[in-house]
């Protein structure tokens, strides 16, 4: 495994500040984000369940990591988080999400490069002008001069939030989590 597809050990967890307390239930406004696929996707238009993972941003092979990146809490693991919603796809989807999309600020020619990569069997979907960020008011952090969205797992249903994973530790078992709620929510 490369540096990127595997979590060091005593990474800080995040705590929960309450920046996510107002998401469940918000209904998504109409806001357009390109997706690796060549796509153009507006979650809040989406019939049926989507997943949407938010991470900070993806290390780059060849790249150094931002300043400090193993000291802030949650930032570490973006590549480890993508491959254990690669590996858990298929569960995902016969759990019951329709859609599955990674999402970051991040431009969509990194992205690709990194769904090209990893072999993602998703979309990666790229807010790089913070649009749905500011409209949903998202937690987000600076590193580096860069403003960087928190790591939170959103479940949206018909358009509006109905679950939210945040703060998400460890990010390698954020896929493992959505499909236990999935899988809950469906014996209910």
């Amino acid at each position: 495994m490369t540096q990127f597809q595997s979590l060091p050990d005593g990474l800080p967890a995040p705590e929960d500040d309450g920046a996510a307390v107002h998401l469940p239930g918000l209904e998504l406004p109409i806001i357009r984000l390109p997706a690796t696929d060549g796509r153009v996707v507006d979650l809040s238009g989406l019939s049926g369940l989507a997943v949407v993972y938010v991470y900070p941003r993806t290390g780059v092979p060849g790249e150094p990591l931002p300043t400090g990146w193993d000291e802030i809490p949650g930032a570490r693991g973006c590549t480890p988080q993508a491959c254990s919603f690669r590996d858990h796809f298929e569960l995902l989807r016969e759990a019951g999400a329709d859609h599955v999309f990674g999402l970051s600020v991040q431009e969509t020619p990194v992205q690709k490069e990194v769904a090209e990569r990893l072999h993602l069997p998703f979309p990666l979907l790229s807010d790089a002008r913070h649009e749905l960020a500011h409209a949903i008011r998202l937690p987000m952090f600076e590193v580096d001069g860069m403003r960087l969205l928190k790591r939170i797992t959103l479940v949206i249903t018909e358009g509006a939030i109905s679950h939210v994973f945040y703060p998400v530790f460890p990010p390698d078992k954020s896929a493992a989590d959505v499909l236990a709620h999935l899988q809950g929510a469906a014996s209910r």
